[in-house]
């Protein structure tokens, strides 16, 4: 098989998307993550616990495929609201560093008008390299 699925155990179905796909190669792409938790309820409406949520949620997932977040090299971030992120960089920062520790692969963001969860106001994709065993 080219690829594996990869859902961490105990999550919410994934309906219509992977949440990450694994390829032969050790490439793993870790779909948009959003402020919600495996259960698919939203964290709350403040930007900094929706993206520390993202971010956990794509630690989850890299883990899930045997990875750790050392593996993860690329993040790409999509915001709805540049000045709230702007004015939250101290508290992004501290938000991140719980997550990520002091890693910092590869990163992009866009401003985008909207995401497709309304309540939803970050969400993050993330690709990373899995050692094979």
């Amino acid at each position: 098989m080219p690829h594996s699925i990869i859902h961490p155990e105990g999550w919410a179905p994934a309906k219509g998307y992977a949440n990450g796909v694994l390829t032969a190669s050790g490439i793993l792409h870790i779909g948009g993550q959003i402020g919600w938790d495996e259960n698919k309820d939203f964290v709350g409406d403040d930007f900094i616990a929706q993206m520390e949520q993202a971010l956990k949620n794509i630690r989850a997932i890299t883990e899930a495929a045997g990875g750790q977040v050392e593996d993860i090299a690329r993040l790409t971030w999509f915001v709805t609201d540049k000045a709230e992120y702007m004015a939250r960089q101290r508290e992004v920062g501290e938000a991140y560093r719980r997550v990520m520790g002091k890693h910092f692969p590869a990163m992009s963001m866009l401003v985008v008008s909207a995401l497709v969860e309304d309540r939803a106001k970050v969400e993050i994709e993330a690709t990373a390299e899995i050692a094979k065993a």
